[in-house]
């Protein structure tokens, strides 16, 4: 049995400095990367960022695919991967923190004008503006997972007033939590601020279409750091040119990367960050080495997927 890193992503964590940092916490443990392959049926666990076409036909011994992060659309949904094939992600501590405080400087950056006063430095103009004051802000939470709780929490501390929604019913102290779909239009029609951090599943594929943006309050900001699919992007544009929202900061796109020549870019209203708001693993590694344990042992998994459920 073996274990191979293969994270299909050049601009991360290089698949060797994971190797490295997994053999120190299973020493005993049979780690490879496409570099030292060696024979592909020895593999029985594949850990990843992107699933390639070809994974499930080369590694025909495959048991367990490990998500390197939340997100599993990409791998529940590869049309060659065998159902007897298990997977799992990961649910570490450092990229929720990470998220949540993505969230946390771009909302503050609005609260404060940030941009106002950069704008007026440029032209040695002193501008005071008046900031807006946290607790008359409300700021919803869409996905009250492990990551969209964090953030809830991290924003309730702050001081503003937090909504979370979500499509189960959930309990977080301080924040008026809603959960179903009919109860969208009144989360939307009163937040300020708008965070995303749903999964791509097909109940929520597309969900901001024109319809959805226009329930949001005007002048409101969309925050996405879910998945890019859940934002119809034409209709984010028509909606921005029309205020409904006011901006847009999207750390996730349909595409990625984000197209030179999308409108996206040049957007007066938009801003986009390239999937960094949840950079570090942290110490989630080492959840990676258990699984493989669990997985040679029989054990029951960490954070397994329901594959019809899609998380």
């Amino acid at each position: 049995m073996a274990l191979l890193i293969d994270t299909g992503l050049s601009d991360w964590i290089g698949d060797s400095e994971i190797a490295a940092k997994l053999r120190a916490t299973a020493p005993d443990a049979d780690i490879r990367t496409p570099e030292t392959l060696g024979n592909p049926e020895d593999i029985t666990m594949l850990a990843l960022v992107n699933m390639q076409s070809d994974h499930p036909a080369r590694l025909p011994n495959l048991e367990l695919v490990q998500k390197l992060g939340a997100g599993v659309e990409t791998i529940v949904s590869h049309p060659d991967l065998p159902t007897r094939i298990r997977v799992a992600r990961l649910k570490p501590d450092a990229p929720a923190q990470g998220i949540a405080e993505w969230f946390l400087a771009y909302i503050l950056r609005t609260q404060r004008h940030m941009a106002f006063h950069e704008a007026a430095q440029t032209r040695a103009e002193w501008s005071p503006r008046e900031p807006i004051f946290t607790p008359d802000t409300v700021v919803g939470v869409l996905g009250l997972g492990h990551i969209g709780a964090r953030t809830a929490l991290m924003l309730r501390t702050i001081g503003f007033q937090v909504m979370g929604w979500s499509r189960t019913p959930k309990t977080i102290e301080g924040v008026t939590c809603l959960h179903g779909q009919d109860t969208l239009p009144q989360l939307l029609g009163q937040c300020d601020h708008v965070c995303a951090i749903l999964p791509s599943t097909p109940q929520t594929v597309g969900l901001f279409d024109a319809k959805t943006l226009a329930m949001m309050k005007p002048g409101s900001q969309l925050l996405n750091a879910g998945r890019g699919d859940l934002i119809d992007e034409d209709a984010l544009i028509a909606a921005l040119d029309n205020g409904t929202p006011g901006h847009a900061v999207l750390d996730v796109t349909s595409q990625e990367p984000l197209p030179q020549d999308s409108p996206l870019w040049a957007h007066p209203a938009v801003t986009i960050t390239p999937h960094i708001s949840g950079w570090h693993l942290g110490d989630a590694l080492s959840d990676v080495a258990e699984n493989f344990r669990r997985l040679s042992s029989g054990a029951p998994l960490l954070h397994e997927v329901d594959r019809e459920q899609g998380y």
